[in-house]
């Protein structure tokens, strides 16, 4: 390789990419670590400039088109209305790879974000580097989301944590700022976007967004199948999340909540959310073959796989499912093939998923709640694992879960049995038992007086 001589006008952002270029061909023709490791150094060499983020404004600039095209289904168009090359290439490579739309879509959001930071920063793309993967990262976790009530006034004051949590279902909702599952989604898609550009030569010599130190490789790329997985951080601008047990509905909420549905159709779909434990969309998307009154099965497409199969349902929401479609008889199409879902108001059409989301938001609004339609699928799946006859096994395969662990979420307690174990246990104290119920040993499992004069080495008396 060439010899380069570094002196202090080279050391500026210019400089230091032009280098770069012109070290890209000769890169490639090196397969050891030790060039990789010099040329990261090398790459972060008068990058490291303090940037002010607290005086960045980001602008909403540039915007996320839905193209009625299956090729192409969403563009991400920058602030003079152009399409951004290197996002359509990224897409195109997630949809060969079998990616669904919306992962396509929330990619591109993603995408977004980081080119808008990069506007306001005046940086490249191809330019960007480590000390703006981690300014990011940090802007990120700190700024407040656009669109928040009251973010106007005070436009430079830091984010704040989720609000109070609401006093029917304990749930708090979203705060100023972007949650920390959001500033993880984004450094896994920028990870994946600059190392689809890396491969294909088009992009940074140096992947902005590294790995965690002393990460090589792919995540559990040696995992034992015989051991539990172990928390291992993929990115080194990646925050920590804390693993929650999943939240549900209580039973006496639901039945609430069920009273409050204003349509037969409502009522069906509530039915089949709760009995299957199917994903919102996955029941959305089915049709009318995929009802199976007499067998008690309904088939949906899975969200992973994309597979079809078939879930067991109560009986009451094929019930539900048949004085729904005795309402709108004549009125929409019935082929094996048509939605199974229609809207109630001329012009019919398909229920979406946000017309779905906003028939549930009403329901809450009567009740003061703020319960999501995925809060139907957790309550699914506590219903099914609190089922002592029903393996455990099962309730994965009911769910589509690809790891056994993820469904034994749902077997840890929820918070209010939690808080109702520990007031139980507090007003026993308080009544003067010491010990709780079923805590005294039993006279059958004490050790015997002589097990344990042997064991502590205790004179036996009834030796001479």
């Amino acid at each position: 390789m060439s010899e380069w001589k570094v002196s202090a006008s080279h050391r500026s952002r210019a400089a230091v990419i032009y280098l770069l270029s012109e070290l890209r061909r000769e890169f490639y023709q090196f397969t050891g670590g030790f060039c990789c490791a010099g040329l990261r150094s090398f790459a972060m060499m008068g990058q490291d400039e303090p940037r002010d983020l607290a005086a960045l404004v980001v602008p909403q600039a540039g915007w996320l088109e839905r193209a009625e095209d299956p090729w192409e289904p969403y563009r991400l168009r920058d602030r003079a209305g152009v399409v951004v090359g290197p996002v359509a290439a990224f897409l195109r490579d997630l949809q060969a790879s079998g990616r669904p739309e919306t992962t396509l879509r929330a990619y591109a959001i993603a995408l977004l974000r980081w080119y808008r930071f990069l506007w306001a920063a005046g940086v490249a793309w191809d330019q960007a580097t480590r000390a703006e993967a981690r300014d990011f990262s940090r802007w990120i976790q700190i700024t407040v989301k656009p669109g928040r009530a009251g973010d106007a006034a005070d436009p430079g004051r830091p984010a704040r944590a989720a609000g109070v949590p609401n006093p029917v279902t304990g749930k708090a909702p979203p705060g100023r700022g972007y949650a920390p599952a959001t500033a993880a989604q984004s450094e896994s898609v920028l990870r994946g976007f600059y190392d689809f550009h890396l491969e294909a030569g088009t992009g940074p010599m140096v992947n902005p967004f590294p790995l965690a130190r002393g990460r090589r490789g792919r995540a559990h790329a040696h995992h034992n199948p015989m051991e539990p997985y172990r928390g291992e951080r993929s990115g080194r601008y990646r925050p920590r999340l804390a693993r929650r047990a999943p939240h549900h509905i209580p039973e006496e909420k639901f039945n609430e909540l069920f009273a409050a549905l204003g349509s037969h159709r409502d009522r069906a779909l509530v039915a089949f959310w709760v009995s299957t434990g199917a994903r919102a969309s996955e029941l959305l998307g089915a049709t009318c073959r995929d009802a199976d009154p007499g067998q008690q099965l309904i088939a949906v497409i899975r969200k992973g796989t994309r597979h079809l199969q078939q879930l067991p349902a109560s009986p009451d929401a094929f019930v539900w499912l048949r004085l729904y479609q005795a309402q709108l008889h004549g009125l929409v199409p019935a082929g094996p093939d048509d939605p199974l879902w229609w809207t109630l108001r001329r012009p019919f059409r398909q229920l979406s998923y946000h017309a779905a989301y906003r028939m549930f938001t009403r329901a809450n609004d009567t009740l003061g709640a703020n319960w999501s339609v995925h809060d139907l699928r957790h309550l699914a799946a506590y219903r099914m694992t609190r089922d002592p006859a029903m393996p455990l096994a099962d309730v994965q395969w009911v769910l589509g879960h690809a790891q056994l662990a993820t469904t034994q979420l749902y077997m840890s307690a929820p918070a209010s049995e939690v808080i109702a174990s520990v007031l139980a246990h507090h007003a026993r104290m308080a009544a003067g038992n010491q010990r709780s119920p079923g805590t005294e040993p039993t006279p059958g499992l004490r050790y015997r007086p002589e097990s344990l004069e042997v064991l502590f080495g205790r004179p036996r008396h009834d030796h001479p």
